[in-house]
């Protein structure tokens, strides 16, 4: 079964240029702007925080969140452009340093379940029943000062209360193993299915798999997709490249390890995987150096490579790598892989 392809990117990425170590290097480009420019990339779908689509949303009545919100439909409408999800950014703001739904303070974790309620209201608005949730803090500076059964409990919980308040929205648990905290409790999607199964409605909660994240967890990204697709779990994705078990690089898809990124494009493919309506998102940054007016190649190189990459994946003879796969002639298998990558082998 071939997968249908559309992309998404979040308006994050067309960004400044700023670093942990150093100043922004580029003007900001507006919101709406930006928005002018998706479907001159070849995108058809808008990834959210919150305070993407509803700024300053800790400031606003419940009733406001909503309006605005209302508002930045009718932009997308304009633009022919959909939400794909509503994430709650929990991470930046001062009560949650320490986690928001393991917050150690019953005030602090409060106020993150009651944000992340007015995610799901904006995500109404917008017209999405996608929440994702990347769990950035929610974990550990040292071990003991946090109880992981404890904060594991509070996670389903904090899950379980956004499930309650709108029975029409899906999670999508995007698992991440470190960075900005020491250690995370849901590294991986293993941990975020097992998670899923603890809040009372595991058929609505499911995952968001970034291919960096997998590879910071020293895992292979088209094995965790494998595994989240065995499950009917993988509702989107976020691709991208990382060199090796770093910061979070989020470089352009298939710029360090092209085979890796062939072997994603593949695994999404032969299960078809957006026929459902999930869509490919590219999590990827410019380079610092860019220059503004070329501040978008990263997102049209990183569709680019994946396309390519699904026409060199379609275009491999099938029947002559099963015919290697049942001679467990491995060598020649890898021969023909990457002799299709470098252009010389295929039906073409």
């Amino acid at each position: 079964m071939k997968g249908t392809f559309r992309f998404s990117f979040g308006p994050w990425n067309i960004h400044e240029g700023a670093d942990p170590f150093g100043p922004a290097v580029r003007e900001s480009v507006p919101f709406n702007s930006k928005l002018a420019l998706y479907k001159k990339l070849g995108f058809g779908a808008v990834q959210f925080h919150d305070d993407d689509a509803v700024p300053d949303i800790n400031r606003l009545t419940p009733a406001r969140i909503v309006a605005k919100a209302k508002a930045v439909k009718s932009s997308l409408d304009r633009h022919g452009l959909i939400a794909e999800f509503v994430a709650p950014r929990l991470w930046e703001d001062p009560r949650t340093i320490d986690g928001g739904y393991t917050s150690n303070d019953p005030a602090e974790r409060a106020y993150a379940i009651e944000r992340s309620k007015r995610a799901i209201d904006i995500a109404c608005a917008l017209g999405t029943g996608n929440i994702v949730l990347w769990l950035a803090r929610e974990g550990t500076y040292i071990r003991e000062s946090k109880d992981s059964v404890d904060a594991t409990r509070r996670i389903a919980d904090a899950v379980k209360a956004m499930l309650d308040y709108d029975p029409t929205i899906r999670i999508m648990i995007e698992s991440k193993p470190n960075e900005p905290m020491d250690h995370t409790y849901i590294p991986t999607i293993g941990h975020a299915l097992a998670l899923g199964m603890m809040t009372g409605a595991p058929e609505r909660v499911g995952c968001l798999i970034e291919s960096a994240h997998a590879i910071l967890a020293g895992l292979d990204p088209s094995d965790e997709m494998g595994f989240a697709m065995a499950h009917s779990k993988l509702w989107s994705v976020h691709l991208n490249d990382q060199n090796g078990l770093k910061y979070d690089q989020d470089k352009s898809f298939g710029s360090v390890d092209l085979r890796r990124a062939f072997n994603q494009v593949r695994i999404l493919d032969r299960h078809g995987f957006g026929n459902s309506g999930e869509w490919v998102g590219l999590d990827v940054k410019a380079m610092r150096t860019q220059k503004a007016p070329v501040a978008t190649k990263h997102l049209r190189n990183s569709r680019e490579t994946f396309l390519r990459l699904l026409e060199i994946s379609r275009g491999l003879d099938e029947k002559k790598m099963a015919g290697h796969i049942a001679a467990r002639d491995y060598e020649e298998l890898d021969l023909y892989i990457l002799k299709g990558l470098l252009g010389g082998e295929g039906k073409r």
